[in-house]
């Protein structure tokens, strides 16, 4: 894994400024670095190296092509490099490569089959930055799902990207202001989606698309294309399901994972596995075992309070499968002391509590391996939330009123003394949904109205899942599934796990987001995923294969943790307490103060918990991180 850094027309000193963009992000490629400049320096390149693949050498970056037509510096694996170096041998596209590195590969394939056949025939996460030596154009491409981070954006007129959003700020002349049009956002999920940043002229680069850029390199100049879509493979997947059995269903996916687990295995480093005892971790690791038996290392953590700790169970189905399993206990202090650290793992505002617990495993088994696999997106996936099933059963009941009735019936309520209850109103809230996923929104952004009221400044910018047609999907389950792949996975879960792994120079690798995975995935109907009480069948029918089925049934913990509790200790109180003063807030100018301590009365006085209340802590840390 690495960091990857570009400036084009910098009017400083460009060797001092990449650089510092360098320096920022050390801990995601501490082996290595490289810089690479145009001849008249309008373009820059910077790269900090993590050695997975071709330790020497020959992968270092940024690279040039063979004939010289490409630079490239790239953050990523690309799982079936070796089919593709045999495909440019046979075809005599190249002679002979200089090492052993998916790097060449990939910039070989470039120039011989063009970007975007090269990006079809890829499976692999990345970010890449592209220079044509022939046309000047700059290429910024991200991976078709999201795993690897790629900013970009204008500093004072200069164009540039970065792995990491904090590199910006190290540009001479960066006075990029907060955007506070994405505030209202940033409270809702606890997170900023794409393509928006916490800075105004600065976004994310959108998963599985393309941005291209040329000189003059002028904000009005990048053109974007989507080179893979989920939403379009999501539709294609329900408009073709599969026509085999569940039990033929499971052979499927257990090839399929198969295959993705054994690119993602292959490494000249040490790798391992989170073990978290759920099924999708436990799923992986049964496969990896199976793979290469008595090899797989697993990596657990567990914490003395029972209601958050899963370690037991991890060790029980470690011993059963063989691996050679290392956990560690860790205490309220151990998760207190990451606090601190966060604003500079992410950057931005982020607002995952348990980023904590994420942070602790990753710091653990970076000390055995360099690569992790992990089980993520398996809920996503397959349909293991438990609010799917909320979701569904309200949906049910409601869909079969015509939605301007519904509409109407909810807009008398609300404006009624009906609605002075809490259940009256959130149930009129409901009550005018257009469709299942607009049901799943409004569950999470219109039923506290103290959530809009946070930020000083209202923006209602739109994103991609916000943005989904109604009933595009048929099926009640798969559209929400599909709100949550394009938002919550990629812009809370990735963001979640690459940077925590990244912060101690640990390479994560996804295997349920392999392509062929994920698309299949979409194609399997609803009952092969959810029987009405229990989701992710097909899933479980792989891993019961590998682990008795009694081993699993157990209510799922996952990686939580007591924040509530901590909140109302001294200790953490009274940093809350400093964080949110009144005097502060106002002073800084970005939040409504009443709105603030509403909450937290709320929360000291009545015991009422909104996860909005980390989220204004680590907006609030994340202020003074940067001096504001």
């Amino acid at each position: 894994m690495c960091g990857i850094a570009g400036i084009c027309n910098f009017t400083g000193d460009w060797k001092e400024n990449i650089e510092r963009m360098k320096r920022h992000m050390k801990k995601r490629g501490p082996n290595a670095d490289g810089t690479w400049s145009s001849e008249d320096h309008r373009v820059v390149f910077g790269h900090q190296r993590l050695s997975i693949v071709d330790l020497s050498a020959g992968g270092a970056q940024p690279m040039t092509s063979h004939s010289g037509r490409y630079t490239m510096t790239y953050n990523g694996e690309i799982y079936n490099y070796k089919e593709l170096a045999d495909k440019l041998l046979k075809d005599g596209s190249v002679t002979a490569f200089r090492g052993s590195s998916d790097t060449e590969v990939l910039l070989e394939a470039f120039e011989a089959y063009g970007i975007e056949k090269t990006l079809a025939f890829c499976k692999g996460m990345f970010a890449i930055g592209l220079y044509d030596h022939e046309n000047g154009e700059i290429t910024l491409i991200r991976d078709r799902i999201g795993e690897k981070p790629l900013y970009y954006g204008f500093v004072n007129g200069c164009f540039t990207f970065a792995s990491d959003v904090g590199c910006f700020r190290e540009l001479d002349g960066f006075q990029n202001p907060v955007n506070q049009k994405v505030l209202d956002l940033y409270f809702t999920y606890g997170y900023i989606p794409a393509p928006y940043s916490i800075y105004e002229q600065i976004y994310k680069l959108l998963p599985g698309t393309i941005l291209r850029i040329r000189a003059p390199y002028a904000p009005s100049d990048p053109q974007i294309a989507t080179y893979w879509s989920m939403e379009e493979k999501a539709v294609y997947g329900q408009e073709h399901l599969f026509t085999g059995s569940e039990q033929e269903a499971a052979d499927e996916l257990e090839r399929l994972m198969k295959q993705a687990i054994a690119g993602q295995m292959v490494a000249d480093v040490p790798v391992g596995a989170f073990l978290s005892a759920g099924i999708d971790s436990s799923t992986v690791v049964s496969l990896m075992q199976s793979l290469d038996p008595g090899k797989v290392r697993t990596f657990t953590i567990g914490m003395n309070d029972p209601k958050y700790n899963e370690a037991a169970y991890a060790k029980e189905i470690a011993q059963h499968l063989g691996t050679e399993h290392t956990e560690i206990y860790i205490s309220d202090e151990d998760a207190l002391a990451v606090i601190p650290q966060l604003p500079s793992m992410f950057g931005e505002p982020f607002a995952d509590s348990s980023q904590i617990p994420t942070f602790l495993v990753s710091r653990m088994t970076r000390e055995h391996v360099t690569v992790s696999l992990s089980g993520d997106a398996g809920d996503e996936l397959f349909c293991g939330y438990k609010s799917y099933e909320s979701v569904s059963r309200i949906w049910n009941k409601m869909q079969g009123v015509p939605y301007p009735l519904r509409r109407m019936a909810g807009g008398a309520i609300l404006h009624s003394p009906l609605a002075a209850g809490q259940v009256m109103h959130d149930k009129a809230v409901l009550l005018s949904s257009r469709g299942p996923a607009d049901l799943y929104r409004k569950q999470y952004e219109e039923l506290d109205p103290l959530i809009r009221k946070i930020s000083r400044v209202h923006g209602n910018l739109p994103f991609a899942a916000g943005e989904l047609p109604q009933d595009e999907m048929k099926e009640v389950n798969h559209e929400i599934m599909l709100h949550d792949m394009l938002l919550y996975h990629p812009d809370d879960i990735l963001v979640k796990v690459d940077r925590t792994a990244m912060a101690v120079s640990l390479e994560t690798r996804v295997p349920l987001l392999d392509r062929d995975v994920v698309e299949f995935a979409w194609t399997l109907p609803i009952n092969y995923l959810h029987d009405g009480t229990t989701g992710k069948k097909v899933l479980r029918d792989v891993l019961y294969r590998y682990v008795p089925q009694e081993m699993m049934n157990r209510p799922k913990k996952g990686f939580s943790i007591p924040i509530a509790k901590w909140l109302r200790q001294p200790q953490l109180k009274e940093w809350a307490e400093e964080l949110i003063r009144r005097e502060k807030i106002e002073q800084q100018g970005y939040l409504n103060a009443d709105a603030v301590h509403a909450i937290w009365d709320d929360f000291l006085t009545n015991g009422t918990w909104r996860v909005q209340i980390w989220y204004i802590l680590m907006f609030q840390q994340w202020l003074e991180s940067i001096g504001s």
